[in-house]
């Protein structure tokens, strides 16, 4: 975009309906804050500037958008006040201003492409919007048109008239607006309406009033799905995640029952992937070329990501974790749980195994039931296996501790001490046999048992 262009966030709504100490937009949708999806799609813009409004006391709301600054709107007087309480931060700007709203996770760059390019059209133009025809236009504004098309004003819905309130051409609250008119038009605002607020949507009026031209730009419905309510915010999260799998098989993954997997909006794949269903993505996930996913899997990257190799074979019924890295042609199977632990090429983890906090070199084999024992209760360690080690069912390996390659653990081994490497270990017991012995043995629990029985109290009848 040739003109420079800042963006205003508007993020100060308490969300009461939410009920939640949770600001409103930063509740999750596709893993991510709302207001992360909206910063995403205008970044793409190469704005010049971003400024986030918030309200007084929403420190968290200003750590979620940083380095963004923030804008604080003293008290909630309306939209057309919140983006007063943002001409600070612009400043001298004046190139075009793009307004939108925080809770507002579906929109797109397109859309938002698009109704700037209609405020450049011409100079005489103070302002464009985005509208969209809406199935229930009761809790929007009305769009009100001249006989060529453009917009006249806009009208908030408790102050429209019955034949007003018939009108299904309404407005998203997105607006691209002339900054060097900006400041001059919202000065002029006036709180002369039904819930006594300032209303951005009145700069339609007063821009028209000077004798500027205000132009509507049609969108989808879809996305202007705004969240004010734990309903909205899961209608929200369906449609995210439909928008996420189409995006996904466009892109050449086979997603077996799509509606069971759970996407995030940062989720990576490779090519020729499948993912079985019932299977559930958290954010910093990244599947590299013809993986196989079984199923009824979980993979969270949050803080230090997942990544799994190319041609790797994960579950089904597995877990990863943040800071797990799987190598090519790994097989990680059922109920089998790796957390920031670094898993070789061909390394076959198959059933039933804890991999905490570890290091397993390339084609190694972890047996079923074995168990990283990464934690002594005041720290974690980390446990290092070899490459073409062999590790048997049900041993635990206690960190820190190295296991060399190609040394082999037992089955049922307790290792506490480094296994140089082509050695075998062992750490359990001796086995002993007594013959003969198992039937005085039943009895004595037989008995034991019928001396408890008749020392409990009888029930009452």
């Amino acid at each position: 975009m040739a003109k420079p262009l800042a963006v205003v966030v508007l993020a100060a709504g308490a969300g009461t309906r939410m009920k939640s100490d949770v600001p409103k937009v930063l509740h999750r949708v596709g893993g991510l804050p709302m207001i992360q999806h909206v910063l995403a799609a205008v970044a793409a813009l190469k704005p010049a500037r971003i400024v986030v409004v918030v309200g007084p006391g929403q420190d968290a709301i200003a750590r979620a958008v940083a380095p963004h600054p923030t804008a604080v709107q003293d008290r909630p007087l309306g939209t057309g006040h919140a983006v007063r309480a943002a001409l600070p931060a612009l400043g001298r700007f004046a190139g075009d201003v793009l307004v939108v709203y925080g809770d507002s996770p579906l929109l797109t760059t397109a859309s938002l492409r698009r109704v700037v390019a209609a405020r450049r059209r011409g100079s005489g133009i103070a302002l464009a919007v985005l509208g969209f025809k809406a199935a229930d236009p009761t809790p929007y504004g009305r769009f009100i048109l001249n006989p060529a098309g453009e917009l006249e004003r806009i009208v908030e819905g408790r102050d429209a008239t019955v034949d007003e309130r018939k009108l299904d051409f309404v407005n998203s609250g997105v607006m691209a607006i002339d900054g060097a008119r900006l400041a001059a038009l919202a000065r002029r605002l006036r709180d002369d309406n039904a819930k006594r607020e300032f209303y951005l949507t009145d700069l339609v009026g007063i821009a028209r009033a000077a004798r500027s031209r205000c132009v509507v730009v049609a969108g989808d419905e879809a996305e202007f799905q705004g969240v004010n309510s734990r309903a909205d915010l899961a209608a929200a999260e369906a449609a995210m995640q439909a928008r996420l799998r189409r995006a996904a098989m466009d892109a050449g993954v086979t997603l077996v029952d799509p509606s069971t997997v759970w996407l995030s909006a940062d989720t990576r794949f490779g090519r020729d992937v499948t993912v079985g269903p019932n299977t559930f993505f958290a954010p910093g996930v990244r599947i590299g070329d013809g993986v196989d996913i079984k199923g009824f899997c979980h993979f969270d990257g949050a803080g230090g990501g997942v990544v799994v190799g190319a041609g790797a074979v994960v579950g089904p019924f597995a877990r990863l974790r943040p800071g797990t890295r799987i190598g090519a042609g790994a097989h990680i199977g059922n109920f089998v749980e790796v957390k920031n632990a670094v898993l070789g090429p061909g390394v076959k983890a198959n059933h039933l195994a804890y991999l905490g906090d570890g290091d397993v070199g390339a084609g190694a084999n972890i047996g079923a039931g074995a168990v990283f024992v990464n934690y002594d209760g005041f720290g974690k360690w980390r446990t290092r296996v070899g490459a073409g080690a062999f590790v048997g069912s049900n041993a635990s390996l206690v960190a820190p501790l190295s296991v060399g390659r190609g040394a082999n653990v037992t089955a049922g081994s307790v290792v506490t001490a480094d296994v140089p490497a082509d050695a075998v270990a062992f750490g359990r017991a001796r086995q002993e046999s007594k013959p003969g012995r198992a039937p005085a043995l039943r009895a004595k629990l037989k008995a034991r048992a019928a001396a408890a029985k008749a020392a409990s109290p009888r029930p009452k009848t």
